[in-house]
C-alpha cells in the first residue's frame, strides 16, 4: 500500500487482511499496537511527540469499531492537524453486507482521514495464493490454489495458514491439487464443513441456505446430521478448556490438526454455555431416532440448524414421517 496519509482508516470484512494492509501501509516504521476498546485518552498527544530516538512514530488501532465516542473525536482532531512525524492507522471489521464505516464515524473523523477498503474477491483469491506462495519460496498453480478455495472455503486467514502448512510439509512440489488433497484430507465434506461452519457461528441464513441445497442434491440427512454431531462433539472439548489455553494445546487436546481449526472453534464455542452445548446434544439424540423411524429430513434438519445458528429452542411434536 503506498498511500502516505498521515491518518488512514482501513475497513474491511477479514482482521487478517486488515492487519497486512497495515503492516504495508506502516513499512519499516514499527508500530504500536492497540485495541480500539482499550483506547486511552491522550494517544494522539503522544504520536504528536518526538521521538528521543528520532524514529517516525507510529500507531495501529485494531478493531476500531470498538472505539469510544470520546476516542473517535480525539482522533478527528489530531487528523485536522497531524504530525508529519507519525503514522495512524486504523483497522475497522465491519460485517459482510457492510457498504462502509459508519457515515457518524466519517463525519467525525473528518476529511483528513483517508478511507480505503481492503478486501480480496473470490475470482481473486487463487491469484493471491499464488502470491503468497511465491512469498514463502514455493512454486505453485492456479489449479493447486483453486483446490485449497474449494477445500478450506474463502477465509483469507486460514488459506494463508494453509500455504504455511504446505510450505513446510511440501516446499518442493508447491501448492498443487495434489499437496493439498495429500495435507487436507480428512477435513471432512467441504459442504458439511461450510454447513456446520456457519450453523455454529451463527450465521443462520447462510446455513439454512447450504442445508436446503444439500438436501436438495439428495445428501443423506443422517449423514449431515452425523457432520453437526461432530462439530458439536469437537466444541465441547473445546468449551471444557481453561480460558486462555494456548491454540496449539487447544487443537491437540481437542484432536484437532491445524491451529486455525482451534481458533475457529473457540470463537464458536463461546458462543454457547456449556449447558446449551449439553442441550443441543439432547436435542441431536432426538432428531436423530426421528430421523431412523422414517422422519422427514426437510422437516427435523431445519429445526436443529435453526436451533443451533439462532437460538432457537427445537420444536417438540415432530413425528416420524412428518
Amino acid at each position: 500500500m503506498s498511500s502516505g496519509a498521515p491518518v488512514l482508516l482501513l475497513w474491511g470484512e477479514h482482521p487478517f487482511l486488515l492487519r497486512e494492509a497495515a503492516r504495508q501501509a506502516f513499512g519499516d516504521r514499527r508500530a504500536q499496537e492497540i485495541d480500539g476498546a482499550s483506547w486511552e485518552a491522550g494517544l494522539t498527544s503522544d504520536l504528536a511527540t518526538p521521538s528521543l530516538f528520532g524514529e517516525t512514530r507510529a500507531l495501529l488501532v485494531t478493531d476500531a469499531q470498538d472505539l469510544p465516542v470520546e476516542a473517535v473525536e480525539e482522533i478527528g482532531r489530531y487528523a485536522a492537524a497531524p504530525s508529519d512525524q507519525a503514522r495512524l492507522v486504523l483497522a475497522f471489521v465491519v460485517g459482510s453486507r457492510a457498504k462502509g464505516p459508519p457515515k457518524k464515524l466519517l463525519t467525525a473523523l473528518g476529511e483528513s482521514v483517508e478511507v480505503t477498503r481492503i478486501a480480496i474477491d473470490r475470482k481473486e483469491l487463487p491469484t493471491w495464493l499464488v502470491r503468497r506462495a511465491k512469498e514463502r519460496g514455493m512454486q505453485a498453480t492456479p489449479k493447486g490454489a483453486t483446490a485449497l478455495v474449494q477445500t478450506l472455503g474463502e477465509d483469507p486467514s486460514i488459506l494463508d495458514q494453509a500455504v504455511e502448512q504446505l510450505a513446510g510439509s511440501h516446499a518442493e512440489a508447491g501448492l498443487t491439487p495434489e499437496t493439498v488433497a495429500a495435507q487436507f484430507r480428512g477435513l471432512g465434506d467441504r459442504r458439511i464443513w461450510d454447513l456446520t461452519d456457519a450453523a455454529f457461528g451463527g450465521h443462520l441464513p447462510v446455513a439454512m441456505r447450504t442445508l436446503s441445497a444439500m438436501l436438495r442434491a439428495g445428501d443423506e440427512p443422517l449423514a449431515l446430521l452425523g457432520g453437526i454431531a461432530s462439530r458439536l462433539r469437537d466444541l465441547i472439548r473445546v468449551r471444557s478448556l481453561p480460558p486462555g489455553t494456548p491454540l496449539g494445546e487447544v487443537a491437540r487436546l481437542a484432536g484437532l490438526r491445524f491451529d486455525w481449526q482451534a481458533r475457529r472453534y473457540v470463537e464458536q464455542a463461546r458462543r454457547f454455555e456449556e449447558e446449551e452445548l449439553a442441550a443441543i446434544h439432547h436435542q441431536l439424540v432426538e432428531a436423530d431416532g426421528i430421523l431412523k423411524q422414517g422422519g422427514a429430513g426437510n422437516v427435523v434438519l431445519p429445526q436443529v440448524v435453526a436451533r443451533i445458528a439462532g437460538g432457537q429452542t427445537m420444536g417438540r411434536g415432530v413425528r416420524a414421517g412428518a
